[in-house]
């Protein structure tokens, strides 16, 4: 399978697109000023106690106060308040947590209120992103993350991924981690770590002590509420998480970020840096990737199925869960053994389609679906197993049932961010309300582009509008564009805009600074 990440930064906010063969899969947003992203580590003071739900709430410096459960404590985290107290008051002299003096657990069990009080400082990592009202959630159990290994403080035990078979592969990866960790960590080898070098897990390892040593400095340093460490930003994360040999190209259209991610590969892949590009031209680098056009596409409430002559997926939210209606169109009519064999067929693009749209949308908690009947139970069986394949490249947890007597399948996902909410409608500019006449927005650009070149303005201009007004202003031989260079002896590059609203414009120099621009 072939990836591609396309990462365009604008207005302060970076989206990330993650494309399989084509198709867009997942897609982020991360503005620049977000400070609150999952793996972030902070110190925190606690704001109150909720003995009822044996829950705290913690100030991060939010608006909202963070959600601390006590199963989120963890069993160490008399160790960690201790390590904390002692590094805040200069006692603790250095990151090293060589013979540190482990405190008893906490009961795995027991009440808030026996372990924390009001107004205790903790140190703290971000396991779920601020979602609508709520606050984030977050834990005192920390872990640091690389691309190979998993560092985790106070905790001697070297753990390995069940996905890694072979018993001789863990044999060599447990010596050789046991013979590199530092004293007082504990070690999670990742799956990706199979077949992997001694000096690549080494340099992993450097590098999470390394983190470790920075969080060190920021507690002795920080004031309470504050930030002592950042995640990787999100498109490192992501080549962290999913980088193999199946990404070709990454492009994106900010130098700083290229220069970021190349120094990132790197250290974790030095072989392939060469794949990211720097992406630049005029022509957005979302749009020349049919990003928008895809987002147009994938969201709604009606979702067609690829290669299914016309079935689609119909998706509903309620309060509780995801609803998920798979509706065959009009290509299945009759109860012969080829039609229920074509159902089956349809309802495996429709369980590869879903998997997409899961990660696409980021929905999470219960998710109901209504797969075409199908009476034959090694249908469902293979259904089943269809499903489990095409969401094995889901990284949120989640939860398959097997199909039940009504030919329902309930998924259960995990969701760290908010759901992706994409409004593909648009505004009818024929109803409620007035709108400026369409001939006067032409008028407006021939005025503005007739000013700028007035100023003496010799390069280039780009227009950017919406893929209908391109196509009035480009339409036949003696279009408005050419009407526009043989007045001005100058040629405007027209390019449409998918995410634009019907009316909404926007003019550029070579520079890619923009001249002028309307939004309807």
């Amino acid at each position: 399978m072939k990836k591609e990440l396309i990462i365009s930064h604008e207005d302060e906010l970076t989206k990330i697109a993650l494309l399989e063969d084509g198709r867009l899969c997942e897609l982020h947003e991360e503005e620049d000023k977000n400070d609150f992203v999952v793996g972030d580590l902070f110190i925190g003071k606690v704001k109150k106690l909720a003995p009822n739900l044996n829950a705290a709430f913690v100030n991060i410096g939010y608006d909202k106060d963070a959600f601390l459960h006590y199963q989120d404590l963890g069993p160490q985290y008399l160790t960690y308040k201790k390590f904390l107290k002692d590094t805040v008051s200069k006692k603790q002299s250095a990151s090293s947590l060589k013979n540190f003096e482990l405190q008893p657990e906490i009961d795995k069990n027991g009440n808030v209120e026996k372990v924390i009080a009001k107004d205790d400082v903790v140190i703290l990592q971000i396991t779920k992103e601020p979602i609508s009202t709520k606050g984030p959630r977050i834990s005192t159990q920390i872990s640091l993350t690389g691309r190979f290994l998993v560092l985790i403080p106070f905790d001697n035990k070297v753990s390995i991924s069940k996905k890694i078979g072979s018993s001789e592969e863990k044999i060599r990866l447990r010596t050789l981690i046991d013979s590199i960790k530092p004293e007082g960590f504990g070690v999670i080898i990742r799956t990706v770590a199979e077949g992997k070098k001694v000096a690549d897990l080494h340099n992993d390892m450097n590098q999470l002590i390394q983190k470790w040593e920075n969080t060190f400095k920021n507690i002795q340093k920080n004031k309470v509420p504050s930030k002592v460490l950042s995640e990787d930003n999100k498109a490192s994360s992501i080549l962290r998480d999913n980088f193999n040999q199946d990404f070709v190209n990454v492009f994106c259209d900010d130098e700083q970020m290229v220069e970021e991610m190349k120094n990132y590969l790197e250290v974790i892949a030095p072989e392939r840096k060469n794949i990211v590009q720097y992406y630049d031209s005029h022509i957005p680098l979302l749009e020349y990737y049919n990003v928008e056009k895809q987002l147009k596409q994938s969201f709604g409430k009606h979702v067609n199925i690829p290669s299914s002559k016309g079935a689609y997926l119909v998706i509903e939210h309620t309060e509780a869960l995801h609803v998920i209606d798979v509706n065959s169109g009009n290509n299945i009519k009759s109860g012969n053994i080829a039609t229920k064999e074509h159902g089956l067929s349809v309802n495996k693009m429709a369980a590869t389609e879903i998997a997409r749209q899961l990660r696409l949308r980021d929905m999470g908690g219960i998710i109901v679906i209504d797969f075409i009947d199908m009476v034959n139970p090694d249908h469902r069986r293979d259904l089943f197993e269809h499903l489990k394949t095409e969401m094995s490249r889901d990284k949120a947890r989640h939860k398959i049932l097997p199909p039940s007597k009504f030919g329902l399948i309930q998924i259960t996902r995990q969701r760290n961010r908010p759901e992706k909410q994409i409004d593909i409608k648009e505004e009818n500019p024929n109803k409620d309300g007035e709108i400026v006449a369409p001939i006067v927005i032409v008028e407006k650009m021939e005025d503005t582009i007739r000013t700028i070149m007035q100023k003496g303005d010799k390069g280039k201009l780009y227009l950017h509008v919406h893929p209908f007004v391109e196509a009035f202003l480009t339409k036949g031989f003696k279009s408005i564009r050419v009407k526009w260079y043989l007045k001005y002896k100058k040629w405007v590059t027209i390019i449409p805009r998918d995410s634009f609203k019907y009316l909404e414009y926007k003019i550029y120099n070579s520079k890619k600074e923009e001249l002028s621009g309307y939004s309807n």
